[in-house]
């Protein structure tokens, strides 16, 4: 360092000093430093640390062979505070001990358990401000990085800095999309002057003015480089001599280490070799493998000597190019013989895992003793969570068992946990070695499901119905309950790819379903979900009701006998979603907003963010037709800030929603033509007919009648669960307007016979509406009245504001014009209320035509808020404390007081008394 600052890099310095400047005020903050080898990450997270004063600051490094157990880096960062462990909720709590290892218990959520180490950073800064500085990141875990990223997107408020070095990314490295969307810095090449200066600190003999510019050239401001090629050059190259090496610098550094080490006794080799195999940096562990091999305490002091490797409390390599040059230039013979040092220098008690690892990697041919161990090592990290640390475990204990069957049944198990780690591609090369193995027949069509499952998340392919179907076939005479599971996968994937489906469409996955064996008796809920909507599509909607109905009773209910049981099962909590979707195209309101809301509840008991925001966009959906439309808003904005902070696919349905009934034209153009095209490439048909839906709902809306029409008639034409009964009465409406009133009598005949089989009324409200619609005289006004009195004793409230909608606009036509007044009135407000703002306007525009101006929607001072904060106000109304609301919205408690504080401002308010007396849109 020079002065306060880096040589070359005050720029760089700013940037800590700002960073460490809002951290010591509260506006926590995270830096990902990034580039290549040598070019000064760790000398800036050092810079970080000096100048942090008043900080705590703490310290990890990501190690390469670490990046096989699961929760490593983690473990390393947690170890210095958990102290305040006991501070944490106790479902965070519990979910961290069993991720460190500490405690036994079910697998946590990943994400509930970076919410933990969220919160435990949070509660660590409360005491006094906290730094902490990540090295070589780039060789943290895959259940670290993923935690700690998340963690990282989560802060706001804190008194916080987490600063992460990494390598620049290969090609195919994962760590750069899991830091994505993190604020980095990128450090380039010193300057020339910046440069030669820092060269000539490391050369005080006379150098060639030639060599100078050589090393200038080559180095490429590395700062490392410009320190360390010049010790790894001849004499000659010094006095103008010698030929240039055509090396990338951080290569050309790694082979000066290499060189540096190659030229130490054989000994100090090997224990070089020993500490750089060893991650955890134990000075004990090290001399007890170095004892193993019979090197003595003296063959260390010639590595300190040269400069690559201090051994005290803890065993630290200069510079971590150190390590893996060194590892990488020892024969396989050596390394091996240095892993079984340390494997049988670990305890086997105290670390079972790490003594595995060892073991296996010091191997030269099949061990059934230490593949079982790594099959034991697997069971104990996916029971932590770790579901990539159990594949690398079992891919190795499969490459190392000498039994062909049980090889192959090793591998098979190992593609399964490979594939539920999100590495589909890895999990089907798996597959392939475990079917060219002696299988039973039970595997084999384990292996062909899991082919099958890969294609399913993976491409939404036109061929994966059959392949489920067929998976579905060869389980049935082994595993009837996994048959029919399989079989309904089958007829989501079909109905997923709705109109996008070319191979085997929905009514033939339907049919080879119905041609299956019938279910167990008494059927579970699978079995009902199953079986009703495989009528559905094989005898019609209306035979389906009865079937669908009593597989949404069972789903709901608590579990009696070992079939069935309640939807929080977790067996049967996978078909939630689709739950909801049953309840919706049986137009069955209190069902729906039941199920969708405990979709909600399950994901953030459990911690499930990957589900969570598509199960907070489906309830937000929900409330937008129940006249909730803030409310619908919060949920949105959850969910997208979730989607964020996890990395996952953004979910613009509710958004698209929303702004289709507000009649916001120019937003649902670019949502529907977003949605459409990812929905296109992902062969998700669903999504489009939901985007279609959605531009009837608008042009409705905005009274462009033609264009509704168009887009309805484009749902109804494939007979989609959802959106087909969704866009009936949209097509009554729009076809009535613009003056086609057989084919609103064609659509008006379809959803009376639905309404009819349903029988809730949301059904038969919608339908007398629509009916209305193409009706005169009093039979026109009882159907307007009879859709009111049902839609007014039902959930639907936007519905029933349009049905005032129409209704007064019929009045006016009919020249009852007082009567018009209070109908249009009552919609206007109701509308406005709502956020409908294109609704609200078409009802504006009839109530001035009746003679009466609408009033101006009243400002309220809740509508300076933002989504998030009504979000949080409206759960501190409801009495729940900050550490509460931060752990179901997964924020800290101080990010929530500083959202409180300015959601106090803004209301004008000053406690949570107030807060709660206040009425909440």
């Amino acid at each position: 360092m020079s002065g306060t600052t880096l040589r070359g890099r005050r720029a760089e310095c700013e940037v800590v000093d700002r960073l460490l400047g809002r951290a010591r005020d509260g506006r926590s903050g995270v830096l990902v430093v990034r580039g290549e080898a040598g070019i000064g990450k760790t000398v800036l997270l050092e810079y970080a640390g000096v100048t942090a004063r008043g900080f705590r600051v703490e310290h990890a490094v990501g190690v390469e062979s670490e990046i096989g157990f699961a929760f490593a880096g983690l473990h390393q960062m947690c170890a210095p505070l958990l102290g305040r462990l006991d501070a944490l909720p106790e479902p965070q709590r519990v979910a961290l001990d069993v991720a460190l290892g500490r405690r036994t218990g079910a697998p946590p959520a990943p994400f509930l358990v970076g919410l933990a180490t969220l919160s435990l950073l949070a509660e660590v800064a409360e005491d006094q401000p906290l730094l902490y500085l990540v090295d070589d990141a780039q060789w943290l875990d895959a259940a670290s990085a993923q935690t700690l990223a998340f963690a990282a997107r989560r802060l706001h408020a804190e008194r916080l800095a987490l600063f992460f070095a990494m390598r620049d990314p290969g090609p195919e490295s994962g760590e750069a999309e899991t830091f994505a969307g993190l604020p980095q810095l990128r450090l380039d090449g010193l300057g020339e002057t910046d440069a030669r200066a820092m060269l000539a600190t490391a050369v005080h003999a006379p150098l060639d003015e030639g060599v100078r510019d050589r090393i200038v050239a080559e180095a490429r401001g590395n700062p490392l480089a410009l320190l360390e090629l010049p010790r790894s050059v001849e004499s000659a190259e010094l006095s103008g001599f010698g030929q240039p090496i055509a090396q990338s610098v951080p290569n050309r550094l790694a082979e000066s280490f290499r060189r540096r080490a190659g030229s130490l006794p054989r000994d100090t080799q090997m224990l070089l070799l020993v500490a750089a195999a060893e991650p955890l940096g134990d000075p004990t562990l090290l001399w007890r493998a170095a004892t193993q091999l019979g090197i003595g305490a003296e063959a260390a002091a010639p590595a300190e000597a040269a400069g690559l490797l201090e051994i005290g409390t803890r065993v630290r390599f200069w510079h971590p190019l150190v390590r893996s040059a060194i590892y990488w230039a020892a024969g396989l013979a050596e390394r091996r013989r240095a892993h079984w040092a340390l494997g049988a220098g670990t305890d086997a008690q105290a670390d079972p895992d790490r003594r595995a690892w060892h073991r296996a990697q010091a191997m030269l041919r099949p061990d059934e003793t230490v593949a079982a161990e790594l099959e034991r090592s697997a069971d104990r990290a996916r029971v932590r969570g770790g579901l990539a640390a159990a594949a690398a475990f079992l891919e190795r204990a499969s490459a190392l068992t000498p039994a062909p069957a049980e090889r192959a049944r090793r591998a098979l198990d190992a593609a399964y946990a490979t594939h539920h780690a999100g590495a589909p591609d890895a999990a089907l090369e798996l597959a392939t070695v475990a079917a060219a193995g002696p299988l039973d027949a039970m595997q084999r069509a384990r292996v062909e499901l899991l082919r099958a499952q890969v294609a399913f998340h993976t491409t939404r392919g036109n061929q994966v119905p059959g392949m489920l179907l067929d998976a579905a076939r060869t389980l049935a005479p082994l595993d009837a309950a996994l048959a029919r599971e399989t079989r309904l996968q089958a007829l989501e994937a079909s109905m997923l790819a709705g109109p996008l489906g070319r191979d085997r469409g929905v009514l033939e996955v339907a049919e080879a379903i119905r041609a299956a064996p019938a279910p167990p008796t008494p059927p579970g809920p699978v079995d009902l979900l199953l079986d009703g909507l495989m009528t559905r599509f094989t005898h019609g909607y209306e035979a389906s009701v009865p079937g669908l109905r009593r597989a949404l009773e069972a789903l709901g209910r608590p579990g009696h006998g070992s079939r069935t049981v309640a939807v929080d099962d977790g067996d049967n909590r996978r078909w939630l979603w689709l739950a909801c979707r049953v309840a919706t195209t049986l137009w069955d309101d209190e069902r729906l907003y039941t199920l969708s809301g405990r979709n909600v509840r399950l994901a953030r008991e459990t911690g499930a963010l990957a589900t969570l925001p598509t199960a907070l966009n489906h309830h937000a959906a929900v409330l937008v037709l129940t006249g909730e439309p803030a409310h619908a808003a919060e949920l949105a904005a959850e969910s997208a800030a979730i989607t964020r902070a996890t990395g996952g696919a953004p979910a613009p349905n509710t958004g698209l929603l929303l702004a289709a009934w507000s009649g916001g034209r120019a937003e649902v153009s670019e949502l529907y033509a977003a949605s459409v095209q990812d929905a296109t490439e992902r062969g998700d048909g669903t999504v489009v007919t939901f985007a279609l839906y959605a531009l009837a709902v608008l042009h409705n809306g905005l009274g462009s009648y033609d264009a509704a029409l168009s887009a309805a008639e484009r749902v109804c034409e494939y007979d989609e669960v959802v959106y087909s009964s969704y866009a009936l009465p949209e097509l009554v409406e729009a076809a009535v307007r613009s003056g086609h009133p057989a084919r609103a009598a064609t659509a008006l005949e379809l959803l009376n016979s639905r309404a009819r089989a349903s029988g809730t009324h949301w059904a038969l409200g919608v339908e007398a509406r629509s009916r209305a619609l193409i009706s005169t005289g009093t039979a026109a006004e009882k159907l307007y009245l009879e859709a009111i009195e049902r839609l007014g004793r039902c959930r639907m409230a936007a519905y029933l504001a349009r049905t005032h909608l129409v209704y007064g606009e019929w009045l006016r036509r009919q020249r009852r014009r007082r009567d018009a007044r209070e109908q249009l009135r009552t919609a206007h407000e109701l509308l406005s209320g709502m956020g409908m703002k294109a609704y609200a306007a078409r009802a504006a525009r009839e109530l001035r035509a009746a003679g009466e101006q609408p009033r101006k929607p009243t400002a309220r001072p809740t509508d300076a808020l933002t989504a998030h904060e009504l979000h949080i106000a409206r759960l501190v109304a409801t009495g729940a404390t900050s550490r509460e609301v931060g752990a179901q919205l997964f924020l800290s408690p101080r990010t929530i007081d500083a959202h409180l504080r300015s959601i106090f401002r803004k209301l004008d308010i000053t406690s949570r008394r107030q807060l709660r007396n206040l009425s909440l849109p």
